[in-house]
């Protein structure tokens, strides 16, 4: 294995790996569509050309073959059979059909249950607190380097913004404490505090006795 190579990533994981990942199982087989057992439930690791059916293994006796499982419409793989041909540390299993497994890929899920501590490092699904990866899949994206980059610049970008909203506040304060001293009602000019001092004087009513209507 080199290092610093642009392969380092794909050279930590077995050929097999990403192909069988990509793969879309329990369909019908092409060569053997005329038999009931003609659903592709198996994998072989050593040709890896496609999905098989158990008519297909025949032709791979001497072969490293997996079979593949579903659990709510999520392809899944025994963790008996696939820990004998790779290291599966760090991904959450579950106890299925009274079986232990490990599923392939990463399942949507909209937002992590409440009080949840631990979350898959790629798809953020809820796990227990031992585990960092949720699928097979999600453990090859975790723990390449190219996701380390974009968790270190997607941190740095937080903290940029963190950094930006923290400025644009102390501005907004600042701002706020010159505008504190700002009058807001401009004061009284000479004028008008003589104005404001002015009071008006009692009204007279003119005198109507000294008033002669002659006719």
């Amino acid at each position: 294995m080199g290092a610093g190579g642009p392969d380092d990533d794909d050279n930590r994981w077995p050929p097999w790996l990403k192909p069988l990942l990509k793969e879309t199982f329990f369909v019908q087989c092409k060569h053997h569509a005329d038999s009931h057992k003609s659903e592709c439930n198996m994998y072989c690791l050593d040709c890896m050309n496609g999905a098989l059916c158990s008519l297909c293994l025949t032709h791979h006796k001497e072969h490293r073959a997996i079979q593949i499982r579903r659990s709510s419409y999520h392809d899944v793989i025994r963790v008996n059979e696939i820990q004998k041909v790779l290291d599966i540390t760090g991904v959450q299993t579950y106890i299925i059909n009274s079986a232990r497994v490990v599923f392939l890929n990463e399942r949507p899920q909209p937002r992590p249950g409440k009080g949840v501590t631990n979350t898959c490092e790629v798809c953020e699904r809820s796990l227990l607190d031992s585990y960092r990866f949720c699928s097979l899949g999600c453990k090859i994206v975790g723990t390449s380097k190219n996701f380390q980059k974009r968790k270190h610049i997607a941190t740095m970008a937080s903290d940029s913004e963190d950094s930006y909203c923290s400025s644009s506040s102390h501005g907004r304060h600042i701002n706020s404490k010159v505008q504190s001293f700002t009058p807001s009602t401009p004061p009284p000019t000479s004028v008008n505090y003589r104005t404001a001092k002015r009071r008006k004087g009692i009204p007279h009513r003119a005198p109507m006795g000294g008033l002669i209507i002659q006719y």
